[in-house]
């Protein structure tokens, strides 16, 4: 099986599912089956899709699944934005994330820029 922990991509994602993880411990125990498990189910999402693809036997696979991904990451960035508009988190708390994010994002599309390229 192909090693994606050597994956930057990946690496980045795994770390960005850390943080999401810790930081909804904080948010109300109202929100445990609601927006908690949203967000979490949208963060994992990214790094999973990310090795699914990897170990797919085409390109045009690979390219599938990090669309999914990108499709995950919006979600997540959209979850947070949601998430301290309702006062879960403080906006300082998600500056380190919306890094994160920023960097998980463009790493994606440059993976699926390059898979593209004949």
């Amino acid at each position: 099986m192909a090693n994606y922990r050597n994956l930057v991509v990946w690496q980045k994602a795994h770390e960005l599912a850390l943080l999401i993880y810790r930081l909804t411990d904080k948010f109300p125990m109202h929100e445990r089956y609601a927006l908690t498990t949203q967000i979490r189910r949208a963060v994992l999402s990214i790094p999973t899709n990310i090795v699914e693809g990897y170990n797919r036997k085409s390109k045009k696979e690979f390219v599938h699944f990090i669309d999914i991904a990108l499709g995950s990451l919006a979600e997540v960035e959209y979850l947070l934005e949601f998430s301290v508009a309702m006062g879960y988190i403080h906006k300082a708390s998600v500056n380190e994330v919306d890094g994160l994010i920023e960097e998980v994002g463009k790493l994606l599309w440059s993976i699926q820029k390059s898979k593209l390229q004949p």
